[in-house]
Order: structure tokens, then sequence, then C-alpha cells
């Protein structure tokens, strides 16, 4: 008699996705519509469909599409989670990916069907693994923005300083010192002035309007695919 074959390995994808409102981080989460869990709040997923999908970041990125109705400018891949006790179905495999995405590019009809943004201290109990792959995801997103210039896919195209430096104490969590924030974006080196742009503070002397520069645009998209 043949032996039982085992049974399958449920291999998925869950995306953190961040954004700031109001100054302050929150994530998407989405109402599930199956067994298990279902009516719970969680982070976008899905199964890998290997018809489809060219790897699991084209699953993600797919999972956006169909579940925010957005493509992220940013999307970096955090880590696999598995194990027998993470889902009640069985044996599953999770590749969870982080999404960087200013307000302004969230979909209205998308917060309006079934999904909601949540500020990261105040998320409720979330089923599989789902919290614990969001504290993964702010770990790295505070890591990477001490030295890098990754909140700028929090802002819009453009931006000031000040609105710059504004997002980064927003991750960051704690204030900064305005000289020694501006002196650390000059060594870096990675933004360039918009020519011709200025942004009118009402009562303050017009503020110039920055950008990032393209080479650093090519860099963090390139390790975006995992780091």
């Amino acid at each position: 008699m043949p032996a039982a074959l085992p049974p399958p390995i449920l291999c998925t994808v869950d995306v953190v996705l961040l954004t700031l409102r109001a100054g302050a981080l929150h994530v998407l989460l989405v109402r599930r519509d199956k067994a298990p869990f279902a009516g719970a709040w969680a982070l976008p997923g899905g199964y890998i469909h290997a018809q489809e999908d060219s790897d699991a970041q084209a699953s993600a990125a797919r999972v956006l599409r169909d579940k925010a109705g957005l493509q992220s400018p940013y999307l970096e891949q955090l880590a696999t989670f598995s194990g027998i006790a993470r889902d009640p179905r069985g044996w599953s495999v999770a590749v969870a990916y982080c999404a960087l995405v200013p307000e302004h590019l969230l979909p209205a009809d998308a917060l309006a069907s079934g999904a909601a943004l949540v500020g990261v201290d105040e998320l409720p109990a979330l089923p599989f693994d789902h919290g614990q792959i969001v504290q993964v995801a702010l770990e790295r997103v505070r890591s990477k923005s001490q030295y890098s210039s990754l909140p700028v896919y929090l802002c819009s195209e453009q931006f000031t300083l000040p609105q710059l430096q504004a997002v980064y104490e927003s991750v960051l969590g704690e204030p900064l010192n305005k000289v020694s924030f501006r002196r650390k974006m000059d060594e870096l080196g990675m933004l360039e002035p918009v020519p011709g742009a200025l942004h009118s503070g009402g009562a303050h002397r017009p503020a110039q309007l920055y950008r990032l520069r393209p080479e650093f645009r090519r860099h963090l998209s390139l390790s975006a695919r995992g780091l």
C-alpha cells in the first residue's frame, strides 16, 4: 500500500503597507472575508499564484493591486514566517513585504470598501502572526531611516526640508535637531533642489522645494527587492 502523501504546505505573501496620516505612522488593514478568522482585521495577503506570479515579490505586488488598488513605489521583502502553529489550516510559509506609500496615493475607494488605516500604536489583535510581522516592519523602517533616504517614500514627490524632517521625526518617533538633520542630508547627498520651485508658507518666507536625486531613486528601487 503506497504511503500517504504529506499534506501540502500553504504558501502565501503578506504586506505591511505603511503611510503617514496626521503625522503618525498607520498600517493598512483589510477585513477577512473567508475562514479562518472571517471578519477579522488582517494584513493584505493571499496565496502565491504559481501560474501567474514570476516570484514572491510579484505576488505581493498583485495583492496590493487587488486589495488596495495601487502600485507601491517602495516594496521591500522583510522576512519569511513559517511553522505549524501560525495558521489553523496547516503548516504554512508566508513571505512578508513592507510597502511605503504617501497617503495621497491611496485610492479613496480602497478605504471605503473593507479596508482601513490604523495607527501602529492602536492596532487590534491580529490573526495568524500578523502582529509580529507589523513589528518587524516597523523595526526595519525605523532602523533604515537612521542612515538612508527611506522616509522620502512617505513624502510627496516634492517637499521642503522642514516637511522632510517632520516625516523623519514621525517615523523615528523622536524630535531631531534641525542643524544636525540638515547636515546629515548634506552628507547623504541624496536631495536636489527643484529649479524655480518654492513652497509658500503663509506668513513665512517661501521655502525651496527638493526631490530625491535620480541615482538614489534607482538605488532604492533595486535594493527594495529584499535585504
